[in-house]
C-alpha cells in the first residue's frame, strides 16, 4: 500500500488549553433578550441554551468522550486528496456483512456511537449472532475528524466514490450501505452509482421527494405533503442558509460555541424539544443525553468543523447532475419511517424514488437522529433490511 493509500491509526488527544479556551468562550458569551413567544417559533429558547451552557462550562467533560472515541478502532487515509477519518469495527462472528453508514448534519460518529455494539455483535443484543456486521463509519469530508477539502466539488456523488475506495481499500470485496440525513444522499448515490462490491442500501430520510409531483390521494401522503410543506415554510432556515451562504453563518459558528450550539440545536421540531427538555427539564429521550449533544457539537468545536461542514448543504445544489433525472438505483433498497422525522415518508412515496424497495418499515419510536436516540431499535431496523442479502 503506497503512501497516498495507506490507513493510518488515529487517536483524539485534544490540547488541555483548547478546553479551556472552550470555557472562556462560553462565560463571555452576550445574551440576547428573551424570545416574546412561549415556543420555538422564534428559535432556539433563551432558557433551553442558557442551562446548555451553564452545563458545557461546569459539568460536561469532553475527556470521558475522548476516551470513549479512543476504545474504538479509528483511523485516517487519504482519499481523493482529502484525509478521510473512520472507525472500523470488526465482528468477532464469522461471516458478517460489512457496513458502511454515514452520519448527518448536525450530527458527526458521535450519533452513531449507540449502535456499533448491537450491529457488529447482535447476540449480546438480544439479536442472532448470523445478522452481524463489520462496521465503517467515517466522518464526512469537512466534519469532525475528516479534513475539509480545499476545492469545491464534493458533493454526495463524489463523497459516495471515496465510501466505495475505502471499502475496497479496506479488502470487502461485497458489503452494504447506510445513511440518513446528509449520510441518505450520499447512500443514495452509492446506490445509484452501483460501484462493485455494493450489495444494497438502506436509508431513513427520503431523499427524492419533489413536491410537485409526489401523490397526495391518500390521507397519508396528504399528510406527510402537509409535513413537508410546514418544514419548508418554517423549519427550512438553516438548511437555506447553508446552501446559499455557509461562509457567513462559518464565521460565527468558529468563534462562539453558544452560536454553534444554537445552530445545531435549531433542526427539526421533534428533535429541539427533545433535546430541550434534555437540558430544561432533565428528562433525556433514549440516546439524546445532555452529555451526548454535547459530545457531538464539542467535536464540531474543537475540530473547527462548522463552516465546512455547512458547506456540504452548498455542494448539493451544484453537484454535476443537479436539476437532470438521475440514473435508477437497481439495488434492492431499504428504508425505515421513524415517527418523529420532518415528515413521514409513505411507501408510495419511497416506491417512487426506489422501485426496487424490497424492505419498508414504520417504526413505532424514534425521530430525525433515530440511531443516537433509539441505538437498538435502529440496528433492529438494519438487520432486517440487510437479512435477505446475507
Amino acid at each position: 500500500m503506497s503512501s497516498e493509500t495507506e490507513i493510518r491509526p488515529f487517536r483524539v488527544d485534544m490540547p488541555d488549553e483548547a478546553i479551556a479556551d472552550l470555557r472562556r468562550r462560553i462565560a463571555a458569551t452576550r445574551w440576547p433578550t428573551k424570545e416574546v413567544v412561549a415556543d420555538r417559533s422564534q428559535g432556539v429558547q433563551l432558557a433551553t441554551i442558557q442551562e446548555l451552557a451553564r452545563y458545557w462550562a461546569a459539568d460536561y467533560d469532553w475527556r470521558a468522550c475522548e476516551a470513549r472515541l479512543n476504545a474504538l478502532p479509528q483511523f485516517t487515509t487519504e482519499i481523493d486528496g482529502v484525509d478521510i477519518y473512520f472507525i472500523h469495527v470488526k465482528s468477532r462472528h464469522a461471516g458478517a456483512l460489512p457496513l458502511i453508514i454515514t452520519h448527518g448534519w448536525p450530527g458527526s460518529v458521535i450519533e452513531l456511537l449507540g449502535v456499533i455494539g448491537p450491529l457488529t455483535d447482535p447476540a449480546a443484543h438480544d439479536g442472532s449472532a448470523d445478522d452481524a456486521f463489520d462496521l465503517v463509519v467515517p466522518s464526512l469530508p469537512g466534519y469532525g475528524f475528516s479534513a475539509a477539502p480545499a476545492e469545491a466539488g464534493w458533493d454526495p456523488g463524489r463523497i459516495a466514490q471515496a465510501w466505495a475506495e475505502l471499502m475496497r481499500r479496506l479488502g470487502y470485496a461485497r458489503y452494504v450501505a447506510q445513511g440518513g440525513d446528509q449520510g441518505a444522499w450520499v447512500t443514495d448515490a452509492m446506490g445509484r452509482q452501483a460501484p462493485e462490491g455494493l450489495a444494497g442500501i438502506h436509508m431513513n430520510l427520503l431523499v427524492t421527494t419533489d413536491g410537485a409531483t409526489l401523490p397526495t390521494g391518500t390521507e397519508q401522503e396528504r399528510a406527510a405533503a402537509d409535513a413537508r410543506k410546514e418544514f419548508m415554510t418554517s423549519g427550512f432556515g438553516y438548511f437555506l442558509e447553508q446552501a446559499t451562504r455557509p461562509q457567513t453563518i462559518g464565521y460565527a459558528l468558529l468563534d462562539s460555541p453558544l452560536a454553534l450550539a444554537a445552530w445545531m440545536l435549531d433542526h427539526d421540531t421533534d428533535a429541539y424539544y427533545k433535546i430541550s427538555r434534555a437540558f430544561t427539564d432533565g428528562q433525556p429521550s433514549g440516546g439524546l443525553t445532555r452529555d451526548h449533544i454535547l459530545d457531538n457539537i464539542t467535536v464540531y468545536w474543537l475540530t473547527g468543523t462548522g463552516a465546512s461542514a455547512a458547506r456540504s448543504y452548498w455542494e448539493h445544489g451544484r453537484a454535476p447532475a443537479a436539476g437532470q433525472a438521475p440514473p435508477p438505483v437497481k439495488l434492492p433498497v431499504g428504508f425505515t419511517v421513524f415517527p418523529g422525522e420532518s415528515f413521514r415518508a409513505p411507501r408510495s412515496w419511497v416506491e417512487l424514488g426506489y422501485p426496487t424497495l424490497s424492505y419498508f418499515h414504520e417504526a413505532d419510536r424514534g425521530g430525525h437522529f433515530a440511531a443516537w436516540e433509539e441505538p437498538e431499535l435502529f440496528a433492529t431496523e438494519i438487520r432486517a433490511a440487510f437479512k435477505p442479502l446475507r
